[in-house]
């Protein structure tokens, strides 16, 4: 008998690309849609050909499977026929079709390893690879001990993070002020070394505790972490979104943020360490966002451990910051902005090039213009694509003429970091014209909204 894998690892599928430099999304036919996909898997349909059984698969089998009409790809020990999901493929089917006829694991962990292809792909299960994966060599087991602290420790607790060095405390408050002869015992895994790609996502439930209008359509959400949990997301990083919609997981990525642009604006109402907060812009045709509006106060929404590639010593003697954003691809930028002010001296200038529809789009801009005001190094562009005819700022899309007028160094040599965020189209673009106005790659980084 062959054991169906669970559907609560990694995150479900998202019609969404990756961090910076992750795949692109291609056009889908009409009908192709993810709500689409998930009609077809409870259809009833046999999208494996193989009605209903589970098979072992050898290498050798799964070498001929290698074809847009039969394709097969084995992830993690599993075989999946994958030629009915082919057109229903965001990243299309050339991507696909990369792994055809082997083992894809190491791919689709480059691209999007947060993807839950077990609950997507569940009705697609050929069944298990006849010879299991090797276990990592870096991989140790050691024997299980239940026992952890030899006393009990209060639910409160604090966590110190010092990102430079990478060094964690932690402390813990005894329940009784007894001494302690020991610290107690390893628990399971103690002293083992796993490779991050090889964990995979851990997900904790969290609460919604509130939930309030920023713009028209775009909300701050705020998550309080389960008891006893606590979760330092590093700037620049983001974490994953997790509902169950019509039976199936759904994910999507999103930057969690402060709830006030900078603490001294505002007086902390909710411990830091806690709760955690997201500003969504809510797509009333969407699968994902309208679903977590509807959520009521005290509701469950499963965050991810945090991922994404942005290292803040890319700040190191940093001069000159320039922020590309669109819409809620802002989102990024208020951390870095935060981070940036306050702790890299070296820094002569910040600038954000905000990019909206409308005035009434504009996320925190009160905050923005009360920043720029408190600090001389900061400053913020507002750019409208369908202003009114009363708007006296810059107009338009990203464009050759805004950037080289806005991109504009503090000194000849300065060190200059670029940061951008947007819609697809808007970020490819930008990085485009970044280019051609002669900045390195080295110079740019780019997120995902």
């Amino acid at each position: 008998m062959l054991n169906v894998p669970s559907q609560s690892f990694p995150a479900p599928s998202s019609q969404q690309r990756v961090a910076s430099g992750g795949r692109s999304k291609v056009p889908l036919k009409q009908g192709r849609s993810l709500m689409d996909w998930i009609r077809l898997t409870k259809s009833g349909k046999d999208l494996t050909g193989l009605k209903g059984r589970l098979i072992e698969v050898t290498e050798e089998e799964l070498k001929k499977h290698n074809k847009k009409d039969d394709c097969w790809i084995c992830i993690r020990g599993f075989v999946y026929n994958v030629s009915p999901y082919m057109e229903y493929h965001p990243g299309g089917e050339d991507e696909l079709m990369r792994a055809a006829g082997s083992d894809g694991t190491d791919l689709f962990d480059q691209v999007h390893r947060w993807v839950n292809y077990e609950s997507m792909l569940k009705e697609c299960l050929v069944g298990r690879m006849a010879i299991k994966p090797a276990v990592s060599k870096d991989y140790h087991e050691e024997k299980k001990v239940l026992n952890g602290l030899s006393h009990e420790v209060e639910e409160d607790f604090s966590v110190r993070v010092v990102e430079n060095v990478g060094k964690i405390e932690i402390v813990l408050k005894k329940k009784e002020t007894t001494s302690w002869k020991r610290l107690g015992h390893p628990l399971e895994n103690h002293n083992s070394l796993i490779p991050r790609k090889d964990t995979g996502l851990y997900y904790r439930k969290c609460q919604l505790i509130s939930k309030e209008g920023v713009t028209h359509d775009t909300k701050l959400f705020c998550l309080m972490l389960p008891p006893s949990a606590h979760l330092q997301v590093p700037t620049g990083q983001h974490v994953y979104l997790k509902l169950t919609i019509t039976g199936t997981e759904i994910v999507k990525p999103y930057t969690p943020v402060s709830d006030f642009l900078l603490s001294e604006f505002k007086e902390p109402v909710l411990l830091n360490n806690k709760y955690i907060y997201f500003l969504i812009k809510v797509y009333p045709d969407g699968l994902f966002t309208p679903e977590l509006d509807h959520l009521q106060i005290g509701d469950s929404v499963s965050v991810s451990n945090p991922e994404g590639n942005f290292k803040t010593s890319q700040f190191q003697e940093l001069e000159d910051l320039f922020l590309l954003a669109a819409g809620t691809g802002f989102t990024p930028m208020a951390k870095i902005l935060n981070y940036a002010l306050t702790n890299i001296p070296s820094l002569r200038k910040v600038k954000l090039m905000f990019f909206n529809k409308t005035e009434d789009d504009i996320i925190w801009r009160s905050q923005l213009e009360k920043l720029a005001f408190k600090d001389k190094r900061f400053d913020v562009e507002f750019v409208l694509s369908a202003p009114t005819s009363e708007w006296n700022g810059k107009r338009g899309h990203i464009s050759p003429a805004l950037l080289s007028e806005f991109l504009k160094r503090s000194l000849d040599k300065s060190k200059v970091l670029i940061c951008i965020c947007g819609p697809t189209p808007f970020t490819e673009q930008g990085i485009r014209l970044l280019h051609e106005l002669n900045f390195s790659k080295d110079e740019i980084h780019s997120f995902t909204a």
